[in-house]
């Protein structure tokens, strides 16, 4: 028998669209702010005489700030909610961008850098979260798939707007500019976003978000949140990720030189080929939660219908990235590469709707947040290995097969470590008991 279709509530499919609206600007947003250092990098380091090294350093300040952040942002989303954190969060990061179109060091670059990091960390656990609380859980997937896409999204576009703002205006003007823009979002999000502890629902409309999920018991505890460390789905999620954010950085840090120094091409056809692997990410986002959507209509749990599609996304970066090291043709090498992003923006976007179903609803947002912090670990990572094994060997090759055994690790931590059951209330109450 086909899945029957999800009939949503006229008012629940308003906020959904409205949410999603602005999660997708927010999220593109995110990305193409990460790039504006990347872009504008041959100008700052004339004009305030910064070294490659010291270039090195600002891009670190921000993965590590973003990644450390990730686990007191994620709790802070389940306290206080989406409205309110994520509203501060692009304040925040959107000020510190602004910010550093006015430096006159590396120490005040630094710090701008750090502030973007904290401000950006609450980004994709309070998207899991308002896709937790204002879509069925058949609907979770493609819901998440499509707040997903900014991943690959604002890395394709941010190029062709941050050259354009830069050679228009200068690269201080290109960093004020995206952070009024950002405020300009934070300033839109709060006013038409309202979180779901805050809205009266129907009888029809909690049974519809609900589908036969546990009530959620109350505001996340500390006791709850470190209680979550004690369960393998948590683990299993937060070294599975870290495979998979390993890849997204691998590809995002070092594409461009890859395509020049591997595969000799020049700068400006690298410009146009660099997008392509991207757009197919945006693409596997959404039909990766598409399938996920319609494995949970055909009867698959809420968790082994997201664990499938991860897995076979792992799966498929580990074989298209070996491909893409040992072929000698330049054709195959990008459509291989493109495949992986495909898999990449595809497993990437079911992790977080995994984590969505995966623990309570009130610790949804800090178990995302756990599990990115694992993931981004391994950003922060992949860019410095990587360029280590390419100095140190004069090819990538041995960079891309290292980052399809971390694939196949990935994927393992999937099958082995995360369970097939989500961590229920009683459990968690109960690992708390016994504490």
């Amino acid at each position: 028998m086909p899945p029957q279709p999800v009939v949503t509530p006229p008012r629940i499919k308003s906020v959904q669209r409205t949410a999603l609206t602005v999660l997708v600007l927010a999220g593109t947003l995110n990305y193409i702010d990460r790039a504006t250092l990347s872009v504008a990098n041959p100008l700052i380091r004339d004009e305030l005489g910064l070294s490659i090294a010291d270039m090195g350093l600002l891009l670190s300040a921000f993965l590590w700030a973003y990644a450390f952040f990730q686990l007191p942002g994620g709790v802070l989303v389940d306290r206080v909610g989406p409205r309110r954190l994520l509203t501060v969060g692009l304040t925040v990061w959107s000020v510190a961008q602004a910010a550093a179109g006015f430096v006159t060091s590396f120490t005040q670059f630094s710090v701008a850098r750090v502030f973007l990091g904290l401000g950006e960390a609450p980004m994709f656990s309070s998207a899991v979260r308002v896709v937790r609380d204002w879509f069925s859980p058949r609907q979770r997937g493609l819901g998440m798939g499509i707040c997903n896409t900014t991943s690959s999204l604002g890395p394709a576009i941010a190029p062709p707007i941050l050259t354009f703002l830069m050679l228009e205006f200068g690269w201080r003007w290109m960093f004020a500019l995206m952070g009024i823009f950002g405020v300009v979002i934070a300033t839109a999000w709060f006013a038409v976003f309202r979180d779901a502890r805050d809205t009266a629902f129907s009888r029809e409309e909690t049974a519809f978000l609900t589908e036969g999920e546990q009530p959620s018991p109350g505001n996340v505890t500390f006791k709850e949140w470190s209680g979550l460390f004690r369960f393998r789905t948590t683990w299993g999620l937060i070294l599975g990720f870290f495979g998979i954010v390993y890849m997204t950085w691998l590809f995002q840090g070092w594409l461009p030189g890859y395509l020049e120094i591997q595969r000799h091409m020049s700068i400006r056809t690298t410009g146009f080929v660099a997008a392509i692997p991207f757009i197919f990410g945006v693409i596997g986002s959404v039909g990766f939660g598409w399938i996920t959507d319609r494995l949970m209509g055909a009867g698959f749990s809420p968790v082994s219908s997201r664990k499938l599609p991860i897995v076979c996304g792992l799966l498929g970066m580990a074989v298209f990235t070996y491909i893409a090291a040992e072929t000698g043709s330049n054709f195959i090498a990008v459509a291989c590469i493109s495949a992986a992003v495909f898999c990449n923006g595809g497993a990437s976007g079911m992790s977080w709707s995994l984590a969505s179903v995966a623990a309570p609803a009130n610790c949804t947002a800090s178990l995302g947040s756990m599990m990115n912090f694992g993931g981004y670990i391994g950003g922060a990572l992949a860019p410095t290995i990587t360029g280590f094994i390419v100095q140190r060997t004069g090819s990538f090759e041995q960079a891309l097969l290292l980052g399809a055994f971390i694939a196949l690790v990935g994927a393992a931590s999937y099958i082995l470590i995360v369970r097939q059951a989500p961590i229920q209330v009683n459990e968690l109450e109960g690992h708390l008991a016994t504490a």
